[in-house]
């Protein structure tokens, strides 16, 4: 073994050892790595001398030298036929951590691409995260940015992985469990997102044994000792596609599909199957010359069996988010079972197995706007812009996780591109799909020339324009049906701003009213003791200070007080309640709240109170609950409707009606007719001949609610209608 790293810059590799230095593990790699020329492959041994001397002493908890697990993630990579480059960083994918090799070190002895890799796959350095979760979470974001400069990172990352969970046995009970949930959860799902499918079924497999051995083991045996008329019924189907596949003169590849014991796991859970039903479907896959043989052999196969209606997915001319492509189709099998086909090209075939590592092209995109690479680095690049809005990296770890179970739908701009997007997304998805500046001012969307709400869920192969005006803005009730993760994050971020500015606003307000009683305000106060007052309170700006007195964090009386030095004479409620009337539009978000015990609306006297975290909460004058408010005056708000508000307000009408069918129709027509969205109805009392039923509507005020009031009265079935 050489001699131990040194750490300085200056550090030189060492000669290339001789044969007989190189143990059997290493031999291995080599043996992987024949498609390399003889130059490059020099370049391993040194990297792995240089990783063995790094690594000296240092143990893995099988027992072997920690070497042996680089080189092996290496051999994972070296199957896969990536470049010199990766092969090297993935021997020393752990030197930067755990041993004294510096990045500088790396740079100089492998080039500045080895040491950017290295360190793009090094995990993070010990912070100090408040949970687990946060720290793994924080890991994963770093993860993804280190992608976004190198793809390479992500193929390092899933080797790395791939042969942790090989060798998974050595591991604790709990640590195991952990580590093969996180397999399942994140690792897999990336590799299926970058279209690396081998890899992501020896992942799903292994944490899926890892998880549930006993499990595992029943399915794998089952899966084994298949009954013998069902091995008849599969060379059966096989013979009769082969023959009339020669018969039409194609040069073709036919493989049967043999299911994981996973995916037969997932679909007995998931769709409620036995066993048997999940098995009793007959799997194939052709490969054949070219994309227009494809359709030859669809044709051909249509004709052996007849296909299930609907079952039909042309991903050749529509290609997966991963850059998959393939034709899907479902036949009428003879024994009653349906035969899953798939049809592809050899090329075809080779992305589907290695995806983003199939005809690598570092950095540059891949070969055109369908390969795996390129939309890897669309997807990632997508993931970069979400992440710099998200608040936390728990936040974002759980808006990755959406993208990456996406069952896509495919989607046309106006312009004929295609976008897809998970399933059930909507317009308003598709609209920050599109660009966030889109989704922030979008009002409507155009599905097939038709308007539709932006709360629209869209379907494969519609058309979508979306509709936005200048003054339109995120409302948090958009948070309740978008499904993509980059929506959810500008729609926060978004919302965040919005509120910042409205406690700030607000905020300032409430103070200068406090210190008006005072005999002072803002503007008059010593910028020293502004200052003094800031640095004592922790606020680094005066901002901020006004934010948390708008949502009721600090009382605006006793900031007040404070500010103007002020040593009594006043009582604190009094400066609470002294000053301007506050007036609401109704669209302060975050900093004013509408009471759910007696739904104000604009036009009702009404009055605030100061809640902590909340802001202010409005309630109506006549509230039962503001006796109780009564207890404490200081938290009271003056405060009244603006000249302008708006916004819909939520109310709730009690309305006794006939009980037969057809009323609740009747009612719900009648307050649509006055422009009035129903959010709910419930059944409060109900007899043979009367019913007493709540609908939560939305107003725009009490001339609004008058309105719907009076359309209401006005129908024959009803008998009596009042505000709750």
């Amino acid at each position: 073994m050489t001699a131990a790293v040194p750490a300085d810059t200056a550090f030189a590799p060492p000669d290339v050892p001789a044969d007989d230095a190189v143990p059997e593990y290493m031999r291995v790699l080599e043996r992987a790595a024949q498609y390399l020329p003889d130059e490059q492959r020099v370049q391993l041994r040194r990297a792995w001398s240089v990783g063995a001397a790094a690594h000296s002493g240092q143990m893995r908890k099988s027992g072997e030298p920690y070497i042996t697990h680089p080189v092996a993630v290496a051999v994972v990579l070296a199957e896969q036929k990536v470049d010199i480059e990766t092969l090297v960083a993935a021997i020393l994918h752990d030197t930067i951590e755990d041993t004294p090799l510096t990045r500088e070190a790396l740079a100089s002895a492998f080039g500045e691409t080895v040491a950017e890799l290295v360190e793009g796959v090094t995990k993070l350095d010990k912070l100090n995260f408040g949970s687990r979760q946060e720290a793994d979470a924080e890991s994963f974001r770093k993860m993804m940015l280190a992608m976004a400069r190198d793809l390479r990172v992500i193929l390092i990352k899933l080797a790395d992985r791939l042969h942790n969970m090989r060798t998974l046995g050595a591991q604790p009970g709990p640590s195991r469990e952990r580590i093969a949930r996180e397999t399942l959860d994140i690792y897999a799902p990336i590799a299926q997102r970058l279209g690396m499918n081998k890899i992501k079924a020896e992942l799903q497999d292994l944490g899926f044994h890892a998880l549930h051995p006993m499990r595992h083991t029943i399915l794998e045996k089952r899966i084994r000792n298949q009954p013998l008329v069902r091995r008849e019924a599969l060379a059966s189907i096989e013979a009769q596609l082969a023959q009339r596949l020669a018969s039409a003169g194609l040069q073709y590849r036919l493989v049967g599909r043999v299911k994981s014991p996973w995916s037969i796991y997932n679909k007995m859970q998931g769709e409620g199957k036995t066993f048997t039903q999940v098995m009793d479907v007959f799997g194939y896959r052709i490969i054949v010359g070219n994309a227009a043989d494809c359709y030859h052999a669809l044709g051909i196969a249509h004709s052996v069996f007849k296909p299930l209606d609907g079952r039909f997915r042309d991903f050749i001319a529509i290609p997966k988010a991963n850059g998959y492509q393939s034709l899907h189709t479902v036949l009428f099998g003879p024994y009653g079972a349906p035969i899953e086909v798939q049809i592809r090209t050899e090329e075809m075939e080779l992305i589907a197995e290695r995806g983003i590592a199939a005809h690598w092209a570092y950095k540059h995109g891949g070969d055109g706007p369908n390969s795996a690479q390129s939309r890897a680095h669309t997807w990632i690049a997508g993931l970069l812009e979400s992440q710099r809005a998200t608040g936390s990296s728990l936040e974002f770890l759980e808006n990755v996780k959406v993208d990456l179970f996406p069952d896509e739908v495919y989607l046309f701009t106006p312009k004929g591109d295609i976008m897809s997007l998970p399933r059930n997304s909507t317009a308003l998805d598709f609209a920050y799909a599109v660009h966030t500046d889109i989704g922030n001012r979008a009002v409507a969307a155009r599905v097939d020339g038709k308007l539709v709400p932006l709360r629209t869920v869209l379907a494969s192969g519609q058309r979508v324009e979306i509709v936005i005006a200048k003054s339109s803005m995120p409302r948090p009730q958009w948070l309740e049906f978008v499904v993509t993760g980059k929506a959810r994050t500008a729609i926060r971020a978004q919302l965040k701003h919005l509120q910042h500015e409205d406690a700030v606003q607000l905020g300032h307000r409430m103070l200068d009213r406090a210190l008006e009683l005072l005999g002072t305000s803002l503007d008059r106060l010593p910028q020293e003791r502004l200052d003094a007052y800031l640095v004592e309170a922790k606020y680094p700006r005066l901002e901020e200070l006004m934010a948390d007195i708008a949502l009721g964090n600090w009382m605006p009386a006793q900031v007040a007080l404070a500010l103007a030095q002020h040593d009594g004479g006043v009582p604190t409620e009094q400066i609470a309640r002294a000053g301007e009337t506050i007036r609401i539009r109704g669209d302060e978000r975050g900093v004013i709240t509408f009471a759910n015990c007696c739904m104000p609306i604009p036009g009702d006297d009404i009055m605030g109170y100061h809640t902590t975290g909340r802001g202010i909460v409005v309630h109506r004058v006549d509230c039962p609950n503001v006796a109780e408010f009564r207890k404490s005056p200081e938290r009271w708000v003056a405060i009244d409707w603006d000249r302008e508000v708006v916004g819909d307000y939520n109310v709730a009408l009690r309305i006794e009606v006939e009980n037969h069918p057809g009323v609740l129709a009747q009612v719900a027509a009648a307050i649509a007719r006055v422009h009035s969205n129903i959010d709910g109805v419930e059944y409060l009392e109900r007899d043979s001949t009367i019913a007493a039923i709540r609908f939560s509507i939305e107003v725009k005020g009490r001339k609004h609610l008058a309105e719907v009031i009076r359309r209401t009265r006005r129908l024959p079935v009803v008998h009596g209608v009042q505000r709750m």
